[in-house]
């Protein structure tokens, strides 16, 4: 899969995806207008949805009701480096949810793809292209 990238002003940054516009913007405090989440808060979100949707998958494969289903995401850091130093999953089940199940839906939530991205983090790079007028004044 490939992300594209464009700056429509000031710090956004808008990507598309699949399609899909994706924007971006920085908190008021941090150069931006706020009219956007962070990048970051997305990275954050797309964890939160990918674990409620295995959540109601579980739920509807098995049929039952998700009225009261709830999937959240808290985290905390770490307060010398900023950086994330827990994240937690937290699940409330819906009413009459079978106990018999409890232990297999908090395991399919755990299979979340962006989670296990995380488990088992891809090995990553950065290639930086210069333009080709720049490379031919070398």
């Amino acid at each position: 899969m490939r992300i594209e990238t464009s700056f429509p002003g000031g710090v956004r940054v808008d990507a598309d995806v699949r399609g899909f516009k994706v924007s971006t913007d920085q908190p008021a405090g941090y150069g931006g207008d706020g009219a956007a989440p962070a990048p970051f808060d997305l990275f954050l979100a797309a964890l939160a949805t990918c674990a409620g949707f295995y959540a109601v998958q579980f739920c509807r494969k098995r049929q039952i009701a998700i009225d009261g289903l709830a999937v959240a995401l808290e985290t905390s850091r770490d307060p010398e480096t900023h950086l994330l130093s827990e994240v937690r999953i937290e699940m409330t089940l819906p009413e009459g949810f079978p106990e018999k199940y409890r232990a297999a839906i908090e395991r399919a939530v755990d299979q979340c793809a962006v989670k296990r991205a995380l488990d088992m983090p891809p090995r990553m790079s950065t290639v930086v292209h210069a333009p080709a007028a720049e490379l031919a004044a070398v």
